[in-house]
């Protein structure tokens, strides 16, 4: 009976850090959400669909540090089981309090993308003024929604029924066949057709991670370093603007003061000209705005801190750069090739920030405040890639995403690719540190026989202390579920392995963009030339 007492401060404590970082998670999210919403455009039922999916995502990497928590704190140092742990029944609850967990916010992030979230793209695109017959537009929002459906049953029902493994007797019937595929079904409690679904996300996720964070590693702090234009500069540069737009002009206009009409091509011209004129006059009016914030002036008193925070986090990028590198040249080496994935267990090659967390990891819950960081370090950076290239779709660009200033369509867009881009954290997390996301800092004792002086007495044995790796004995170390459900197909991990070669292609590739760029105007995003005079009102009062 003594064995829930003991176990209670262990689980409670990494219940209790995980619970802690889920109300900062949900409050950071409601704030991100508002920050870039429209203020003409709010939809309450986007808003809280968007804050409540990002926070889903984000609080699934929360959970990873909290399974290599538990596996890890179930040993002391020397290998050898803590007494809480001894029982396997204990250890293998404490595995399905987590797995239930895996479960559960999977299963919501599944509900969110193939369901609630196109239903409340659909339902918000039906939406019209002089429409007041909400039953059609529900109506019309279920019916494009069902095609979401249909693909999230397909994906479940791929991972349910196509085994990983061939029946034992080649020669069996068809209905023993059938039987060992439910008899599968069964004994994988699911496992099998949520992680398939899941990683058919993640694999979208990649592309997202190398189209936006990959970008955004590059330009977030490269923009912190160069900074912004001033605000008199550009004011001056939008004047002298407008004076040569409007000489411009006038000179076209002169062409026609005898009466005679203009031509097809100096007409087209003129509108040009006009069109131009019109968004250098919403420029200035917004510049007005920049040189009255009192942001812009704090901004300006912490520009050396910007240049510090600039310097800090391409040091990380450069960080991440390397020991991605590494870990990928460590599978290309050592592992047994595509057919398995490139899964290689434990590392071979030394990655820096995989003895950091292995250091970290004992005094809890710094690997968790470590992972927490690059996680939201991979959130800002994809947003920064996000809000640089906007949403598109292949050559179309279909949103832009700027502050307080993005439709209610867009938010959904974004948090989508948002949530994927976690998704697929997971797996750039593992890439950065195999061993800790495997194992965590868990040992076990390996008996040697020690040759003794006298013969006659035989050999003794000796229990030396290892590192948990694959040659490590089943019982004696405990595999994460996170693991499990990254490695469950052999051909994802083989994909996202040299997803890991083209985001480390695209970061050189934005890095050289990012640096031949100069500064970006203090008011970068808030005026384009597709912008109406509407947009203004959000801004002007």
């Amino acid at each position: 009976m003594a064995t829930p007492v003991a176990l209670l401060p262990e689980s409670v404590l990494g219940w209790s850090i995980f619970t802690l970082v889920l109300l900062v998670i949900v409050a950071f999210c409601w704030v991100y959400i508002r920050k870039y919403q429209s203020r003409q455009e709010s939809e309450v039922i986007s808003t809280i669909t968007a804050i409540c999916a990002l926070a889903i995502a984000l609080i699934t990497s929360a959970l990873l540090p909290v399974d290599i928590f538990l596996v890890s704190f179930m040993k002391y140092p020397n290998g050898t089981y803590k007494e809480w742990a001894a029982n396997n029944e204990t250890r293998q609850q404490i595995e399905a309090s987590v797995l239930y967990g895996y479960y559960t916010l999977y299963s919501i992030i599944l509900f969110c993308v193939f369901l609630w979230i196109p239903f409340v793209y659909f339902y918000y695109e039906e939406k019209d003024e002089d429409n007041i017959n909400k039953c059609l537009q529900v109506k019309n929002a279920l019916k494009y929604t069902i095609g979401f459906v249909i693909v999230c049953s397909a994906l479940l029902l791929i991972g349910t029924f196509v085994p990983l493994e061939s029946p034992p007797n080649q020669n069996s019937t068809q209905w023993e066949k059938v039987q060992y595929l439910f008899e599968e079904l069964g004994s994988s409690h699911g496992l099998a057709a949520l992680s398939f679904s899941i990683s058919s996300l993640t694999l979208i996720g990649m592309l997202a991670v190398i189209t936006y964070t990959a970008y955004g590693m590059s330009v977030l702090p490269l923009n912190l370093i160069k900074g912004t234009r001033t605000v008199l500069y550009e004011r001056l540069e939008n004047t002298e603007d407008m004076e040569d737009v409007e000489h411009q002009i006038d000179k076209l206009k002169a062409k026609c003061a005898d009466g005679r009409p203009l031509s097809m091509r100096d007409r087209r011209n003129l509108e040009d000209l006009e069109a131009k004129l019109q968004m250098l006059h919403r420029r200035g009016r917004h510049l007005e705005i920049a040189e009255r914030n009192c942001c812009n002036k704090v901004g300006s008193a912490l520009r050396p801190m910007k240049i510090l925070l600039g310097v800090f986090f391409i040091l990380v990028a450069l960080l991440f750069f390397v020991t991605l590198f590494i870990s990928n040249l460590d599978k290309a080496l050592h592992s047994a090739g595509i057919s398995t994935g490139f899964i290689i267990f434990g590392t071979n090659l030394t990655n820096p920030l995989n003895e950091l967390l292995l250091a970290l990891q004992p005094v809890f819950p710094l690997d968790y405040v470590l992972i927490t960081t690059i996680t939201m370090y991979f959130v800002f950076t994809s947003m920064a890639g996000i809000r640089n290239m906007g949403i598109w779709f292949f050559w179309i660009r279909l949103y832009k995403i700027r502050p307080q200033r993005t439709r209610p369509q867009a938010l959904l867009f974004l948090c989508m690719i948002l949530l994927l881009i976690v998704l697929h954290t997971s797996y750039m997390i593992y890439s950065l540190a195999p061993q800790y996301v495997m194992y965590g800092s868990q040992k076990y004792l390996l008996q040697t026989p020690v040759p003794t002086a006298n013969s006659s007495q035989g050999n003794h044995s000796a229990a030396i202390t290892k590192i948990c790796d694959a040659d490590a004995p089943e019982d004696q170390c405990t595999v994460t579920r996170s693991y499990l459900f990254l490695h469950k197909f052999w051909f994802f991990s083989t994909i996202y392995y040299f997803g890991n070669w083209a985001f480390l292609l695209v970061f050189l590739i934005g890095l050289v963009v990012s640096c031949c760029k100069g500064k970006k105007s203090v008011i970068e995003g808030e005026v384009d030339a597709d912008d109406s005079d509407l947009s203004d009102d959000e801004y002007v009062h």
